[in-house]
């Protein structure tokens, strides 16, 4: 089984070190940075991000590492919405896509992202973002608190001595990225709608949505479904944004039973049970613009 993995929002590749679905592990699998994270650097000084270039970035990755083979892309939130872009784009190097937490446009109605809500103010908004996001990553303790802020149940007892290493490794990474990059990213992201496209998306879809997400509406997420024309939607009651850390078992359960028994052909059910040579799991590719 060939993946990528794509992280959310201001989180890195190695997030998914501890929360990748088990059989991920059992094939080859890359996790990719999203734009202007660590340490995929961006050249904005001169033009605005484009869309066509992000997904370039990440074809030519994907090629590059996966002999142009198609992948499942798992995505969670901001990385789910860049999994989707990739499919509607890239269906050639989509075999499937795993939603978690994930959006279909930067600004929708009722919940526009926090980050676009405060660049979109007047003077301010740029130096609010950047003190906003040097104070969060500043510290271990700063970090989990606003990580914790995505968990609906605090005591669900998702943090292990595993998972809190892995989280400061996130935040190492992150204190390597530059937050006009990131803002550049944001901006782009803020600007554009897949909604009107999802139905041209014909890949196979699993969507797993916590019932209890403040970060992304669930019924932002419901609608997300309701116009792909080849989802399965799970909804999980008392899980907030991160169901692959609040509800591990149940989520490794649901991705091996859509990529094994779901809607595939015969043969793409062969090559996920052929054993694979793993590749470097957690690698964050470089890529760049």
């Amino acid at each position: 089984m060939k993946t990528v993995l794509i992280h959310g929002m201001v989180m890195a590749p190695t997030f998914w070190s501890c929360f990748a679905p088990s059989i991920v592990r059992e094939g080859q699998a890359a996790a990719y940075p999203l734009p202007g994270h660590s340490p995929w650097t961006l050249d904005v000084s001169s033009r605005t991000l484009e869309t066509m270039d992000i997904v370039n970035a990440y074809a030519e990755a994907i090629e590059r590492d996966f002999d142009g083979e198609p992948v499942t892309l798992i995505g969670h939130s901001t990385g789910g919405f860049i999994s989707l872009l990739l499919a509607r784009h890239r269906p050639d190097l989509v075999a499937n896509v795993i939603l978690m937490g994930a959006f279909a446009c930067g600004r929708f109605v009722g919940q526009e992202r926090i980050a676009a809500r405060i660049l979109r103010l007047p003077l301010l908004g740029r130096l609010l973002f950047v003190r906003l996001f040097t104070r969060w990553i500043a510290t271990r303790e700063t970090f989990r608190w606003g990580s914790l802020e995505c968990v609906f149940d605090k005591a669900v007892g998702w943090e292990t001595e595993e998972t809190i290493a892995a989280m400061e490794q996130v935040r190492e990474q992150l204190l390597q990225s530059r937050a006009h990059e990131i803002i550049a990213f944001v901006s782009w992201m803020s600007q554009t709608s897949l909604i009107g496209e999802l139905a041209e998306i014909d890949v196979p879809v699993l969507n797993i949505i916590g019932a209890r997400d403040t970060i992304v509406s669930p019924s932002h997420q419901i609608k997300l479904s309701g116009h792909l024309p080849r989802v399965h939607t799970v909804i999980l009651d008392k899980v907030g944004h991160l169901p692959m850390a609040e509800a591990r078992d149940k989520v490794d359960q649901l991705v091996s039973t859509f990529l094994l028994f779901g809607p595939l052909t015969a043969q793409h059910k062969v090559n996920l049970t052929n054993s694979t040579e793993p590749g470097t799991f957690g690698r964050a590719v470089p890529l760049g613009l």
